[in-house]
Order: structure tokens, then C-alpha cells, then sequence
């Protein structure tokens, strides 16, 4: 799987190393499902503070269903885990709908018999 963390913010430079694991570990039994991840890591408003801080991930997936999350928090960090969760949860969400079996209606008589 490859993970690419795009920022044009300098402060966000010290956070990839962590946004890389963090991605490669809340991706670890689902990585053969999405052969390519971007993080996209950007600071709102600037150095004026306040919850601005947005991390953006999205999972390419195979086939070409991607999968785009937006997260914002006060940090870096919380921003990213927010984006990540929610990102494997529809990941998964969407893998479990795809591998349900069509519902097949019976009719009166292949109840009867």
C-alpha cells in the first residue's frame, strides 16, 4: 500500500512520519483493498488558531471507488484520527455490501413443499 501525505503547511512537515504509521496501522487487515492512500494535511485560517486544522484522506480503492473523508479539529493529530476512522468504517461498510448475497424471494409454494 502506498501512502502519500501532501501538506503545504511547514508545521504540518512534523506530523507525517506519525500520519504514516497511523494510516499503515488502522489500515493493516484492509491494505490489499486499497492499493493507495492520500492524506491531505492543511491549516484553515492560518496562525490565528481555533479548530482549523483539516486532514483530508482518501483511500483509492480498486475498481474506482474512492473513498473521501474531511475531518477538522483544533490538532493535527485529532483531525487525522477522526479522518481515519471514518474512512475504514465506510471502507468496511462498503466491502459488506458488496460481498451480501441478493435476496432471493420464495414463493407460497416453495414454502409449502
Amino acid at each position: 500500500m502506498q501512502v502519500i501525505i501532501e501538506s503545504s503547511n511547514p508545521q504540518a512537515a512534523e506530523i507525517r512520519a506519525l500520519a504514516e504509521h497511523r494510516v499503515r496501522f488502522s489500515m493493516r487487515r484492509l491494505s490489499w483493498t486499497v492499493p493507495r492512500v492520500k492524506v491531505y494535511l492543511s491549516d484553515v485560517n492560518g496562525p490565528r488558531g481555533g479548530i482549523d486544522k483539516r486532514c483530508q484522506v482518501r483511500f483509492l480503492a480498486q475498481g474506482g471507488q474512492d473513498i473521501v473523508v474531511t475531518s477538522m479539529a483544533r490538532d493535527w493529530q485529532s483531525a487525522l484520527q477522526n479522518a481515519l476512522g471514518r474512512a475504514v468504517r465506510s471502507l468496511l461498510h462498503k466491502w459488506q455490501r458488496g460481498r451480501k448475497q441478493p435476496h432471493v424471494k420464495l414463493s407460497a409454494a416453495a414454502y409449502a413443499a
